[in-house]
């Protein structure tokens, strides 16, 4: 026996001395996120939905908030033979049989098949795995049951929670705290996916681990976006193990292991995903205050509230200049299907840039280059796009000039053209697919003319931003900036990550919750290693837009598994709206004064639209940091902080200037002028005309 001791302390000692941690630590995490040694959790079965959906299972092995920690699974039925109760590994309970919830393991048909409304056929071993991002407003995730709605698409649909902003915790001494900061609600969606992974290697579930897709809205969509950007990256392995996540462990010489034993191998397992579609992604945070800034800064006609937030909003609009030139973006020409450097051609590769010239670009405030091009040209592209698709507005109400309905045969008769030109006239009321996943509230800018609620002067608001942001940048406990850990843009084309081979960001072209220059920003770093990256602004979309006009989420997904997997081209069905919708009334804006009739405008309408319509124009200006989000950058003892360098370093370089305009000079918006000038005018025609009956009585 002694000696059987001594091997195994040998082995022990061995394995530590290559660096290598011992096996038991992996193996207990193995074996307790294992589903087929869950014998807690159930199925469900619905008929309407032909598919089975567990209760929600915690999925790594020290949670610190367990109730968000977890993820629930919802599978299609024909990749399912039944369910084995007595874990005998034949099946007990079928849909034919089945009465209520079932304790039990999952036993997978791997010859059932699901033909998707597009037409992609899918079975048990090859299908797509949704990956829902929560993480309203980057608000915590209570874990919940998965929705069926992707079952009829074939696609395995996980639900998953996580700890976020605000969440505090109590300790086994009674002391709170705050937790849920940068980056756990983000780790908790990446040990979610390694979770799902492993139980898919050891076939306790169908899937591919391959094809997972991750998906959000507003700041889930930012979670999507980053956990697609992120994906393996070695800088968020230490939160993943704290938690106790599968597949990935620290060695005795500070390097990882990132693989799981699957029938006696190890099998490398990653917590990252192969698409993402991202609805207002906001993100990335660390440059949406200047990007914001700077967008609003092009319109020379835009009315900032107090000449501290204008010229705030100037010094931004530099840093932003500076800030994307410091990127040495390029785009390929042919790849975005676009002219970027205006020669006639889409033949080039163009480097991205900002530029200032006072007069040359005059009308947008000095600002100009490239990079603005490709602004404008996605936009014009954006709704071009919209316009060439009109023909698929099933279910849209058209009404003629004078806001009447029009009839069913009219309707029928209308070209792309005309549906075109009443489009543009605002003369519709749309239907939506609409989002169905959480997308949180979002905070205004103040309409005040105060700069500060929370600091009576720009020295003591200077001095809280001074040392919250020095207190992020020394680091974290892992030595992180927290900050840097969800900003993308540091993250796409590090050699440490592994890029997603496609994904699609779909923003409102008149949200106010975010600059379009966030997700352009985006776009062109992803494109530039390779990820087929796609945004659409969709035109008169508001804050996390439904799809329209054919469009859909599981369209979009079967395209790429057809462009990247099985070689099979997915076309939108054609069918012609024939029959008017119900609507009474026209909802659409009126966008003629910024758009010509075939389509084209210049800059300045691009960035005039924008401010029209959005609601929160600057940062919020009491915290300046970009509105609630200030949240998610806290630390145990303090709920919030300031966090935005940018602000700071424009704070610092121009600090007489901004103190002695600090909650002081109310700019006057340029409309107050009118109404004061047409008061005159109005007020001496009254006088004139009380002088002229004056006159007349005397007479």
């Amino acid at each position: 026996m002694k000696k059987h001791y001594l091997l195994i302390f040998g082995l022990v000692v061995m394995l530590m001395g290559n660096g290598i941690s011992p096996v038991s630590a992996t193996s207990s995490i193995e074996d307790k996120l294992n589903l087929a040694n869950n014998t807690s959790y159930t199925w469900t079965y619905d008929a309407s939905s032909q598919s089975w959906t567990s209760s929600v299972v915690t999925a790594v092995t020290s949670p610190e908030i367990e109730e968000e920690q977890g993820v629930s699974i919802c599978v299609p039925a024909n990749y399912v033979k039944g369910i084995d109760t007595n874990r005998d590994g034949k099946v007990d309970i079928t849909e034919e049989n089945y009465s209520q919830q079932v304790n039990g393991n999952m036993i997978i048909d791997k010859t059932g098949q699901v033909v998707s409304s597009n037409k992609q056929t899918y079975t048990a071993t090859s299908c797509p795995v949704i990956i829902n991002t929560g993480a309203a407003g980057y608000s915590s995730q209570t874990s919940q049951k998965a929705s069926s709605e992707y079952a009829k698409e074939g696609y395995i649909n996980v639900a998953c929670g996580n700890r976020g902003k605000q969440d505090s915790v109590t300790d086994s001494s009674g002391n709170t705290y705050y937790t849920g900061d940068a980056p756990l609600c983000l780790v908790d969606q990446k040990n979610a996916v390694r979770f799902v992974k492993y139980n898919i290697l050891l076939g306790n579930i169908p899937g591919n681990v391959n094809y997972f897709v991750s998906t959000g809205g507003s700041g889930g969509g930012a979670h999507a976006t980053m956990l697609a950007a992120t994906s393996n990256n070695e800088d968020y392995y230490d939160y993943e193990i704290e938690a106790g996540a599968v597949g990935v462990y620290k060695n005795t010489d500070g390097s990882y292991d990132t693989s799981v034993v699957i029938n006696g191998k190890r099998v490398a397992i990653s917590d990252g995903v192969w698409g993402c579609i991202a609805y207002s992604a906001i993100t990335p945070l660390s440059s949406a205050d200047m990007a914001m800034a700077f967008e609003y800064y092009l319109d020379t006609s835009y009315s900032f509230n107090t000449n501290f937030q204008k010229k705030l909003a100037s010094y931004l609009a530099k840093k932003y200049m500076s800030y994307i030139n410091s990127q040495k973006l390029s785009i390929d020409e042919k790849q975005v299907g676009l002219d970027i450097n205006n020669d006639g051609d889409q033949e080039d590769r163009v480097l991205l840039a900002i530029e200032y010239d006072k007069k040359k670009y005059a009308s947008t405030n000095g600002y100009g280059g490239t990079y603005l091009n490709y602004y404008l040209a996605t936009m014009i592209n954006s709704l071009q796009s919209y316009l060439d698709n009109l023909d698929y507005s099933e279910g849209w109400t058209w009404f003629d000039q004078n806001g009447k309905a029009l009839s069913d045969e009219a309707v029928s008769k209308m070209s792309t053209k005309d549906k075109a030109k009443a489009f543009i006239e605002g003369r519709y009321a749309k239907v939506e697919n609409s989002y169905t996943g959480q997308v949180g509230t979002h905070t205004k800018s103040s309409s005040s003319g105060v700069n500060a609620n929370n600091y009576s002067s720009f020295k003591e608001m200077y001095e809280a931003y001074k040392s919250d942001i020095n207190e992020i940048s020394s680091g974290d406990k892992y030595g992180n900036n927290i900050v840097d850990l969800y900003d993308p843009m540091v993250y796409i084309g590090k050699k440490t990550t592994d890029n997603p081979t496609w994904s699609r960001i779909v923003m409102g072209a008149a949200e106010g919750d975010m600059s379009m220059m966030s997700s352009l920003q985006l776009q062109a770093k992803w494109l530039s290693v390779g990820t087929d990256a796609k945004i659409e602004w969709q035109w008169d979309g508001g804050h996390v837009p439904s799809e329209v006009l054919g469009d859909s989420f599981s369209l979009y997904v079967d395209q790429m598994y057809g462009k990247y997997v099985n070689n099979k081209e997915i076309v939108k069905s054609s069918t012609k709206q024939v029959k008017n919708g119900t609507a009474t009334k026209a909802t659409g804006t009126n966008i003629s004064s910024w758009v010509n009739e075939d389509g084209s405008f210049t800059l300045k309408a691009a960035v005039s639209y924008r401010t029209h319509n959005a609601n929160k124009a600057t940062p919020g200006f009491d915290v300046m940091d970009y509105g609630q989000e200030d949240y998610v950058f806290g630390n145990a003892s303090k709920d919030a902080r300031h966090w935005d360098k940018y602000v700071l370093e424009v704070f610092k370089e121009h600090y007489e200037e901004l103190e002695k305009i600090f909650n002081q000079e109310v700019a006057t918006p340029s409309y107050v002028y009118y109404l004061i000038i047409a008061g005159s005018c109005l007020g001496l025609i009254i006088i004139v005309l009380i002088l002229f009956k004056v006159k007349e009585i005397r007479g």
